[in-house]
């Protein structure tokens, strides 16, 4: 099992450009069940969730080709794919696949959009916690669907075609919000989706789906509207930038120090994040190239932050803060409102020297004069960046293991900080 290996100590400097978002190249690519038509798909991380995905869309009898390079393109461009799911041929998405990664679920949506059937496993449990699923079962029979749950799968039918309906969410779901526009977008007559999440990545996914013939207005606003369509066609679509990678190295230059231009980066995507950033000490500037990120020569400040739904602090940045704070000048608390379970990288920091209490949801950081490095152990995807970026301050060396979590998210993470000066390298076997 691979593993990475870090020594600390060395500022970071240099240009280092954003990959596609993985939270938007998922939904992407399972809007394309939605069409018999080829969608184009532009700027696609290379990630082990996307090859993940597309061994699950190979079961519904969807091809993927992937695009070859093109003059002056580099790895950090993406990759292109282009999707087809002309002719559907299971409508089953079993356990075996599902229970790998749950974003897969959502292919319930567009299935039985299309279809007028699907038999999705449950998807089981998660490392973060309980994140179920009966917000988006709730979506898709309020445009009509019939839903059962047989032998742990969710069976839903709509032989007739789904209706246009009202779906009034009693929480924020970005998982739900997705289900309803791309269940809606086929289905007959209007819907209504109020409290809608407000995530960029749903933007995205409208647009896209708009530039592939559905009428959706309102997507990044809490009231979405959609007229549905009877057919969708195909369309070519540029992925917009990650805006948890961005945050992420963001707060990986204020850690260890230097100056990096995060090229393509958007500061729209994030700026609850930056300026929490701009009070912890980092000078954050805006450029026509993407987002110039510096650690001014005070230190870093404590901060007091609260996860919740864009346009607030993400709690998928959550993580990487805390491994920030670990290093400031006083005490700082993170509440976490999102997901429960959500601090088992504390345990891992400690290993390096934080001093972090937990009570409940909240989590209070005493900054420390010097981490130390030592072997630790990623837990989940954003926890296992969040011990790269205290690495990267720590005193001597440091293994990170289980970094498949890392791969799951993060494209060429130890290239793309080693071009910019980290003393890091990937460990095989």
């Amino acid at each position: 099992m691979d593993r990475i290996r870090i020594v600390g100590g060395r500022p970071l400097n240099g240009n280092l450009r954003i990959s596609g978002a993985k939270n938007a190249t998922l939904q992407l690519m399972i809007a394309s069940l939605l069409t018999d038509e080829t969608l184009i798909l532009d700027h696609v991380p290379r990630l082990a969730d996307v090859a993940l995905l597309q061994r699950i869309l190979g079961n519904h009898g969807v091809d993927i080709m992937v695009g070859g390079k093109r003059p002056g393109e580099t790895a950090d461009d993406g990759q292109t794919l282009h999707i087809s799911a002309a002719r559907i041929v299971d409508t089953t998405a079993p356990y075996e696949l599902v229970s790998k990664m749950r974003a897969s679920f959502w292919v319930l949506a567009p299935l039985v959009a299309r279809m007028g059937e699907a038999r999705v496993s449950m998807p089981g449990g998660c490392a973060i916690g309980i994140r179920p699923v009966d917000l988006l079962i709730m979506a898709i029979e309020r445009l009509g669907a019939k839903v059962e749950i047989e032998g742990g799968y969710v069976v839903a039918r709509a032989p007739h075609g789904l209706k246009g309906g009202e779906i009034v969410f009693p929480k924020v779901t970005v998982g739900g919000t997705h289900t309803a526009i791309m269940a809606a977008a086929l289905a007959d007559g209007t819907t209504v989706i109020d409290n809608a999440a407000r995530e960029p990545e749903i933007k995205d996914v409208a647009d896209c789906l708009n530039k592939m013939g559905a009428r959706i207005t309102g997507a990044g606003t809490k009231r979405i509207v959609i007229e549905g369509v009877a057919k969708l066609h195909g369309a070519r679509h540029a992925v917009l930038p990650d805006r948890i990678e961005t945050g992420t190295y963001a707060m990986a230059v204020a850690m260890a120090g230097g100056e990096i231009l995060l090229q393509n980066a958007r500061p729209e995507l994030l700026q609850a994040a930056l300026d929490v950033l701009t009070r912890a000490g980092a000078t954050v500037t805006a450029t026509n190239e993407g987002i110039r990120v510096a650690r001014n020569g005070s230190g870093l400040a404590p901060v007091d932050v609260t996860t919740a739904p864009f346009p607030e602090f993400p709690t998928d940045l959550q993580a990487q803060l805390m491994a920030l704070k670990t290093r400031a000048s006083g005490t700082s608390h993170i509440t976490e409102t999102i997901f429960e379970n959500r601090f088992m990288h504390v345990q891992e920091l400690a290993r390096l020297g934080a001093r972090i209490q937990l009570e409940g949801e909240r989590a209070t950081i005493e900054g420390v004069p010097q981490l130390k490095g030592a072997p630790v152990m990623a837990t989940d995807l954003r926890a296992s960046v969040s011990l790269v970026i205290a690495a990267l301050a720590a005193e001597g060396e440091t293994i990170v293991n289980r970094v498949y979590h890392l791969d799951r998210g993060f494209e060429r993470l130890e290239e793309k900080l080693g071009r910019c000066g980290a003393a890091i390298e990937r460990l095989s076997g």
